[in-house]
């Protein structure tokens, strides 16, 4: 009996994005991590912070607004096998695909000096911050000890500048400006939608970046989606 295929399923990536010294955040399409079984489902976490302000002998104040809290992501359970149930392309050693997840999203990169900044992108999500909490729990092995299924949650806080947090709370323009490189698969219209969720843009995208023929991007290239006015 042969094992199950999860077949041609979007799938849950993580990307690391670059920073520029201006701010503009690219997110990358070489180096990122294909969970090859998607989580069976994640949760966003959304905190905002309030103030009381009172007089001493008076009843308690109002609440005042203070700040909008970066967002929390929670991807729980994702399930790595390596028992030959699960048949998937380019599947590797649990081990192996560990090792390759912590360094994107744990290790310390010894240029930056700190853990990579990344993308989480499945479906609508696409959701920027950092991981800050990594549980692994290896639940069957060889006869080695070699894991052959393992069970890994994440938690994620959003970093979001000063400038995303005021339009969190909608105190500014509602868009932000992004530099956005292709990938394969992707067209106009369908980035469009994902970051202004209006796919009817696209006709002045491709005028701002002067492109010729907007139905052929080809991956790799940058694209600028200012902030709508």
């Amino acid at each position: 009996m042969g094992g199950l295929s999860t077949g041609l399923k979007s799938k849950l990536h993580i990307f690391p994005v670059e920073t520029s010294t201006s701010g503009i955040r690219t997110v990358l399409s070489s180096g990122g991590f294909e969970v090859l079984i998607n989580p069976s489902g994640y949760q966003q976490n959304r905190h905002i912070h309030y103030s009381k302000a009172s007089t001493l002998g008076a009843p308690a104040g109002r609440l005042k607004f203070n700040k909008i809290a970066p967002e929390a992501l929670t991807l729980p359970q994702m399930v790595f096998d390596g028992t030959g149930v699960v048949e998937l392309y380019g599947m590797r050693s649990v081990s192996d695909l560990i090792k390759k997840l912590l360094k994107l999203i744990y290790l310390v990169d010894g240029k930056k000096h700190e853990p990579n900044l990344v993308c989480f992108q499945w479906g609508d999500m696409d959701f920027i911050g950092r991981v800050t909490h990594v549980d692994i729990d290896y639940t069957l092995f060889k006869p080695s000890g070699e894991p052959l299924r393992a069970k890994v949650t994440l938690r994620v806080l959003s970093d979001m500048t000063v400038e995303e947090s005021m339009q969190r709370a909608n105190l500014s323009s509602p868009d932000l400006s992004h530099l956005v490189e292709v990938r394969a698969g992707d067209t106009l219209p369908l980035l469009c939608e994902r970051i202004y969720r209006n796919p009817g843009y696209y006709m002045a995208i491709a005028g701002i970046n002067g492109l010729v023929n907007f139905r052929d991007l080809k991956p790799g290239t940058q694209l600028r989606f200012p902030p709508l006015r």
